[in-house]
């Protein structure tokens, strides 16, 4: 988190009547800022995302920080990075509603990814909601808010006509960038901005959030099968949410075994089995029964070595060995990357791990 210029004082008015929707606007990307999908056909990824700071599930300390700042009417210019799935956009949007109430529509400009993003969308789109005039019903004028979230997908040449608007429209406009990646925001940007940085959410905070949702939603989840969501969302609240609505599509009851299938992740006991294998039996045998399983299984051969490789963290072997062997595997996952040929890349699984036994054996005698 760093510090930036000193942001001017906001001077927020009270709320005006919402102007009627116009019928050309269509959606982008996320959901607006308008829409709160309740039915139970809804995503929901979307029927459940915060309305309010206080719904946010993490990160209290950063919420609290903007929030303090939003009371205070001196909210700076924002960029909000991290992985995907960790609050991000929610946040924006719950300071958006509660700075601007039913006026959000007409004081917010919300780009993403899905829109065109050149330098032609940041000298007209960007430059003209800028300067223009706030629709005020009072003495006072209202800071309007330019959101663009996915920031990390503009061209460089956009970014650089972006850091020029945002100086010559820091009286009547904040702009708040969120992204994945912030090395690919330009430093001229992240200068002019206050940084925050959303970590992947704890297990703790995302068991809450699915409680609290398995609650709502009525569903028949066992505690193998709330643990297994847990697990697969490595932090990822999205990713969470859509495993659990998929599972239930899929079946009545939510089990781990369940929530395995629908994701095509190889379950914690097909990991022991393939490691015994891979530590224990020959290479012929090895490689006829981790086919076997992965064709029977449906499972993919780079989830297996992910997994193959956490596994490796929990056993004992010596400390040469494991280097060697979490090198090797990483190689091997790389070449996997560009669509390398399985049988191949299994072969060589294999040979890594008969190269750590014969090791292992050398060096216990």
């Amino acid at each position: 988190m760093a510090g930036a210029t000193a942001a001017t004082p906001m001077d927020i008015d009270a709320a005006a009547p919402p102007p009627p929707p116009s019928p050309g606007a269509a959606a982008k990307g996320k959901a607006p800022l308008s829409a709160t999908p309740g039915g139970r056909a809804a995503p929901w990824v979307e029927k459940y995302r915060p309305q309010s700071l206080g719904d946010v599930a993490a990160h209290r300390d950063i919420v609290d920080t903007i929030d303090r700042l939003t009371n205070e009417n001196r909210l700076p210019h924002l960029l909000l990075y991290g992985p995907p799935g960790t609050g991000k956009t929610s946040t924006i949007l719950a300071v958006a509603r509660k700075l601007y109430g039913s006026q959000y529509g007409n004081m917010i400009l919300e780009l993403n990814a899905s829109d065109e993003r050149g330098i032609d969308v940041v000298r007209q789109q960007i430059q003209d909601f800028a300067s223009a005039r706030s629709l005020s019903f009072g003495a006072k004028q209202s800071v309007k808010m330019v959101l663009l979230d996915e920031a990390d997908a503009m061209t460089k040449d956009a970014q650089f006509a972006l850091r020029r608007v945002i100086e010559k429209h820091t009286r009547s406009t904040r702009f708040a960038l969120i992204c994945n990646h912030v090395n690919k925001i330009i430093p001229a940007l992240q200068s002019r901005c206050t940084r925050f940085r959303f970590a992947p959410l704890d297990g703790t905070h995302v068991r809450e959030r699915l409680k609290h949702i398995i609650q709502s939603e009525g569903l028949d989840v066992d505690d193998g099968g709330l643990t297994a969501l847990v697990r697969l969302s490595n932090g990822d609240m999205r990713k969470a949410l859509n495993i659990l609505q998929s599972t239930h599509m899929a079946s009545k009851q939510i089990t781990e075994e369940a929530v395995y299938l629908c994701t095509g992740n190889p379950m914690p006991k097909d990991i022991e089995q393939i490691a015994y294998w891979l530590l224990n039996e020959s290479f012929s045998t090895s490689f006829k029964c981790i086919s076997d399983m992965k064709m029977r299984k449906g499972l993919a051969l780079v989830d297996i070595i992910r997994e193959v490789t956490m596994f490796v963290f929990k056993i004992q072997m010596p400390s040469d060995v494991r280097i060697k062997l979490i090198n090797d595997l990483a190689d091997i996952e790389y070449r996997l990357s560009f669509a390398c040929n399985d049988k191949l890349q299994l072969g060589a699984l294999i040979s890594t791990f008969t190269g750590a036994r014969t090791s292992m054996v050398a060096a216990a005698h």
